[in-house]
C-alpha cells in the first residue's frame, strides 16, 4: 500500500503532464489538412505566375515560393509527427491505466543474462509517459518555430528585394538586386559577427570603464533592439540553453536545409528536369523527344512550361494550329535588343512593329525548310489566358507520315559586343499527318 501511495493514480493524468497538450492536438488535428494541401496550391500558383514574369520578378517569385513552401513542408511534417508522438503518449497512458504494474519481466521469456541486463535498467511507466509527453511538445515547438523563421525570412528578404528592384527602376540603375541585397546583408552581419567574436575572446578581460567595452555593449545593444539578440526567439533560446546549443542548432538548421532541398527536388521533378525511378539506361539525349507539353490535348496548363504547342500529335484537320506563348524571360529582352525603337512608335505602328519583331525571333521550320509565308496573329492561350502568337499552317498537301516543326527560341540575357542575334535551341514538335 505504501508503494501505491508514492505513485500517482494510474487512472488520471500525471501532474507533470504538459498543460498545452490539448491545444497542441487541436492545432495539429485541424491544421494538418490545410498544410498537406498548401504545397500543391503553391506549386500551381508558382507555375501559373512564372511564365508571365521577367528575370528580376521571376527571382522574387521563386524565392517567395521556395521559402513559403519550405515553411509549409516543415509545418505539415511537424503536425504529422506530433500527432504520431501524441498517439504514442496516449497509448502509454492507456496501457498504464489498464496495467498499472507496467512491464513484468518475470513473465517474459528470456535468458538469465538478458534478464540481469534488463533488471539493471531503472525505468517505470511514469517516466516513459513523461518522456513521450515532453518529446511531443518539443517536436511541436521546434517545428512551429522553424516554420515561423522561414516565413520571417520570406517576408523580409523578398520584401527587401522587391524594394531594391523598385528603387533601381525609379533611379534608372542597371544593377543586380541580389548583389545589392548581399552587400547590405554583409554590411549588417559583418560588424555583428566581429562584435560577438570580440566579446567572446576578450570581453571577460575588459575593465568595466574601458572604451572598448562600452563600444561592444552599444553594438550588442543595438543588434538586440533590432531583433538579433539571443532571447529574441524565446523558444529557440530555451531549447538551446537546456538541450545543448550544437544539438538544437543542428536540428533547426538541418530542418531548414532538408525542407529547402525537398522544394528544389520537387520543382525539378514537376518540371521534368529530374525523373523518379531507375531510368539510368533510358536514352535521355535522344532528340527530338516527344514532350506532352507540345500538344494541347496532352499538356497540363497548370504545370507545364510556356512552350509552343499544336492541337495534337495526329493532325487530321486542314490546318495545323501553332500557338507560341509569349515568354517575357526570353522574348522581352530579345525584342529590346533587336527592335529598340518599336516601343517609341505611336499606335498602331508600335503594335505592328512589335509583332513583326517577335515574328522574326520566332521563326518556324517545317521538315527542315523555313516557312517564309508564315503569318502570326496576336492571340492568347485559351486555357491559361496568357498572351501568345497564333499561326494557322496549311497542311492539306503534306504527305502522310511523320513531320517536324522547329520554332526558334531567342536567348535571354545581354548580347556581347560584335555578336549578332543568336538562337539558343529550337522547340521541336513532331507530329503525324
Amino acid at each position: 500500500m505504501q508503494g501505491m501511495t508514492d505513485r500517482e493514480d494510474p487512472h488520471v493524468l500525471s501532474r507533470r503532464t504538459t498543460p498545452t497538450w490539448e491545444v497542441e492536438l487541436l492545432i495539429s488535428g485541424v491544421a494538418i489538412f490545410a498544410m498537406l494541401q498548401l504545397p500543391g496550391w503553391l506549386d500551381d500558383a508558382m507555375f501559373a505566375l512564372e511564365p508571365r514574369l521577367t528575370d528580376n520578378w521571376r527571382t522574387v517569385t521563386l524565392l517567395f515560393y521556395a521559402y513559403a513552401k519550405s515553411a509549409a513542408i516543415v509545418l505539415a511534417t511537424t503536425f504529422v509527427l506530433h500527432l504520431l508522438l501524441r498517439a504514442q503518449w496516449i497509448a502509454l497512458v492507456g496501457m498504464h491505466s489498464v496495467y498499472p504494474h507496467g512491464v513484468r519481466l518475470d513473465r517474459m521469456r528470456m535468458g538469465p543474462i538478458q534478464r540481469e541486463v534488463e533488471e539493471r535498467i531503472v525505468d517505470n511507466a511514469e517516466e516513459a509517459i513523461d518522456r513521450a509527453d515532453n518529446r511531443a511538445s518539443v517536436v511541436f515547438a521546434i517545428g512551429v518555430t522553424v516554420a515561423f523563421i522561414l516565413l520571417l525570412v520570406c517576408v523580409f528578404f523578398c520584401g527587401a528585394l522587391l524594394l531594391v528592384m523598385l528603387l533601381a527602376q525609379l533611379m534608372g540603375l542597371d544593377a543586380d538586386p541580389l548583389t545589392i541585397i548581399a552587400i547590405v546583408f554583409a554590411c549588417v552581419m559583418l560588424p555583428f559577427s566581429v562584435t560577438v567574436l570580440a566579446d567572446r575572446m576578450v570581453g571577460s578581460r575588459l575593465p568595466n570603464d574601458s572604451r572598448l567595452r562600452r563600444v561592444l555593449a552599444s553594438m550588442l545593444g543595438f543588434y538586440t533592439c533590432i531583433g538579433m539578440g539571443s532571447r529574441n526567439n524565446r523558444v529557440i533560446a530555451t531549447l538551446t540553453s537546456n538541450g545543448g546549443e550544437r544539438r538544437m542548432m543542428a536540428i533547426v538548421v538541418g530542418s531548414m536545409v532538408a525542407a529547402s532541398l525537398s522544394v528544389m527536388i520537387g520543382m525539378g521533378v514537376i518540371r521534368g528536369e529530374m525523373r523518379f525511378g531507375s531510368y539510368a539506361e533510358f536514352p535521355e539525349a535522344a532528340a527530338p523527344h516527344i514532350d506532352p507539353a507540345h500538344y494541347d490535348d496532352q499538356r497540363n496548363p497548370a504545370r507545364t512550361a510556356a512552350v509552343p504547342y499544336v492541337q495534337g500529335m495526329v493532325i487530321e484537320d486542314a490546318y495545323l494550329k501553332l500557338v507560341v506563348p509569349y515568354n517575357p524571360q526570353h522574348d522581352e529582352s530579345a525584342m529590346r535588343r533587336r527592335c529598340p525603337h518599336a516601343r517609341a512608335l505611336p499606335q498602331p505602328d508600335r503594335g505592328a512593329a512589335q509583332l513583326a519583331c517577335l515574328a522574326a525571333l520566332r521563326t518556324v521550320m517545317m521538315d527542315g525548310k523555313p516557312l517564309h509565308k508564315l503569318r502570326y496573329e496576336v492571340a492568347s492561350d485559351a486555357r491559361t489566358d496568357r498572351p501568345a502568337l497564333l499561326a494557322m499552317i496549311d497542311v492539306r498537301e503534306l504527305p502522310r507520315g511523320r513531320h517536324e516543326l522547329r520554332i526558334a527560341r531567342p536567348l535571354s540575357g545581354k548580347r556581347k559586343r560584335g555578336q549578332g542575334e543568336r538562337h539558343s535551341e529550337y522547340d521541336t514538335i513532331p507530329f503525324w499527318r
